[in-house]
């Protein structure tokens, strides 16, 4: 422990990297489940009036 670095996380460079694996996967899960949430919700009801006529 006393070789390694420190971080202001408090976390080694290998957890941070685990981590951020992690918090990427998740995040594009939720970006890929977001955009066709707003996909299904365009074709069912469009925003812009007059626009999908």
């Amino acid at each position: 422990m006393g070789d390694e670095k420190s971080s202001p996380s408090g976390l080694t460079e290998a957890q941070a990297k685990e981590f951020h694996g992690l918090f990427m996967t998740s995040f594009l899960g939720w970006l890929a489940v977001s955009v066709v949430a707003h996909i299904l919700v365009w074709i069912w009801r469009p925003w812009f009036p007059g626009f999908n006529q």
